[in-house]
C-alpha cells in the first residue's frame, strides 16, 4: 500500500519513512506544501499523511484540493495544533484522523492501519501475503497460516516475522532484528529478541511441523534456508 508523507521537519520524516517502510509501505516523502500538493494530485495512494504548517502551502489546503477534486482517500494530520477549534477545522476540511505531535509510533501504526481499511483502493488492491513454503502471512489482520492452518498473533509478532520473512534465507543478528523490529522510542531488555522469537515459533511451529526458524548459534536467526 502506497502512503504519502508530507512534513517539513526532516528529523520526524527520516525515521517515520523508514518505519513505515520497515511495516511493509511504499512510502513517498515532500518537505514542502507545493511538492505535496503535486504528489497528491497524481493520485495512486491509499493515505495521505500531513503535517498542518508546511512552507508553501498547508496541509489544511492539501486536505481542501485533494477533498475538491473530489478524492476520498484518508487523510491523517500530524499537527502540535491541538485546541478544538483547529481539530475542527481540519475535520471539516475533510481529514479522517488527527494526531497531536509529539506522538507515540505505536498509535501512529494503529492508526495508520485503522485508515488504510478504509482507504478506498483498498478492495480493488489487497495487500500481498508474505510467504515461504507452507507458512504464510496477512499482516493487515495479524494472521498467519501454517499448513493451512490459521495462527493468531500480537502486533509484535506479526511485525516479527513480516521482517523474517522479507529477510527470508538470511542470518540476522539480534541487532539487525531489534532495529528492523522495534521502535526507536521502546527501549528492551537485552534479551528481548530472544523471548520474542520463543513466543513466536511456538505458534507457527507446532507439534508436528518441521522448524522454518533456525536459530545460527553465535550469529542470530534465519527463516528457511
Amino acid at each position: 500500500m502506497k502512503i504519502l508523507l508530507v512534513d517539513d521537519e526532516v528529523e520526524l520524516t527520516d525515521p517515520l519513512s523508514r518505519l513505515l517502510t520497515r511495516e511493509g509501505y511504499s512510502v513517498d516523502v515532500a518537505t514542502d506544501g507545493e511538492a505535496g500538493s503535486t504528489l497528491a494530485s497524481q493520485g495512486g495512494y491509499d493515505l495521505l499523511i500531513l503535517d498542518w504548517m508546511l512552507p508553501g502551502l498547508s496541509g489544511l489546503e492539501i486536505c481542501r484540493q485533494v477533498r475538491s477534486r473530489p478524492d476520498s482517500t484518508p487523510v491523517l494530520f500530524l499537527t502540535a495544533k491541538d485546541t478544538l477549534n483547529d481539530r475542527v477545522d481540519g475535520l471539516d476540511a475533510g481529514a479522517d484522523d488527527y494526531l497531536v505531535k509529539p506522538f507515540e509510533l505505536r498509535e501512529l501504526l494503529a492508526r495508520v492501519r485503522a485508515l488504510l481499511r478504509r482507504s478506498p483502493n483498498l478492495e480493488a488492491s489487497p495487500p500481498p501475503r508474505l510467504t515461504y513454503g507452507d507458512l504464510s502471512l496477512d499482516e493487515a489482520n495479524q494472521l498467519a497460516h501454517r499448513q493451512g492452518q490459521p495462527v493468531e498473533l500480537s502486533d509484535k509478532e506479526t511485525r516479527l516475522l513480516a521482517y523474517l520473512l522479507r529477510q527470508a534465507n538470511q542470518v540476522l543478528t539480534h541487532e539487525q532484528i531489534y532495529q528492523g523490529v522495534w521502535d526507536d522510542q521502546e527501549a528492551p531488555s537485552s534479551n528481548v529478541v530472544a523471548a520474542q522469537m520463543r513466543l513466536l515459533r511456538r505458534k507457527i511451529e507446532p507439534k508436528g511441523t518441521l522448524p522454518i526458524i533456525h536459530t545460527v548459534y553465535g550469529r542470530g536467526y534465519r527463516l528457511g534456508g
